[in-house]
């Protein structure tokens, strides 16, 4: 099984491919993008994070990283990434969208097809999500999903980010929650 385009109300979601190189430069040039991923600044190297995640699309049949649309406009980048031998699922959900497209739903809109391809086509069981504690509008866009919060891990350590020092959080969502919440 390849990915495949997902299309949603208002998005177009695309498996991530070498064209698409730009569009990740772009989100991770933005500091507000960057504010609760690793130190909080925008990354180099932007071409070997590329790649790794090309690879990761191809290390497990239907999984990977697509990159958003709305009409012929880039929004932002989705993500349901393998994750072998991760006690909190098979994958993990993710979503990284440019600051002009915040609050409008999108978020959940991708990760929610994201979600239903992955129980319906893929055949998976349980997803995880992850973020930092203090990341607000990403455990919101979880908790819409259906997720549930299962736990806080590096609670005490500060980082270069402010609020780093509350941890990390986990979410988990199995297939019988979705089909629960989504009503599908």
């Amino acid at each position: 099984m390849i990915q495949r385009i997902i299309d949603t109300g208002r998005l177009s979601l695309v498996p991530m491919a070498e064209e698409h190189i730009e569009f990740e430069v772009l989100l991770d040039a933005s500091p507000d993008v960057m504010r609760f991923l690793g130190d909080g600044l925008p990354r180099d190297g932007e071409l070997v994070k590329h790649h790794h995640r090309q690879r990761l699309s191809e290390a497990r049949d239907g999984l990977g990283f697509w990159v958003g649309f709305m009409d012929a406009e880039f929004v932002g980048w989705w993500l349901l990434s393998p994750a072998d031998d991760d006690p909190r699922g098979q994958a993990e959900v993710g979503y990284r969208l440019l600051p002009d497209f915040w609050r409008q739903g999108l978020a959940s809109e991708g990760a929610a097809a994201l979600l239903a391809y992955g129980f319906d086509e893929v055949g998976l069981t349980q997803v995880f999500a992850e973020t930092m504690a203090v990341n607000e509008g990403s455990r919101a866009v979880m908790g819409k999903l259906g997720l549930t919060h299962v736990g806080t891990r590096g609670a005490g350590v500060a980082g270069a980010i402010p609020g780093s020092e509350q941890g990390d959080v986990d979410y988990v969502i199995t297939k019988d929650e979705w089909v629960r919440v989504s009503g599908s």
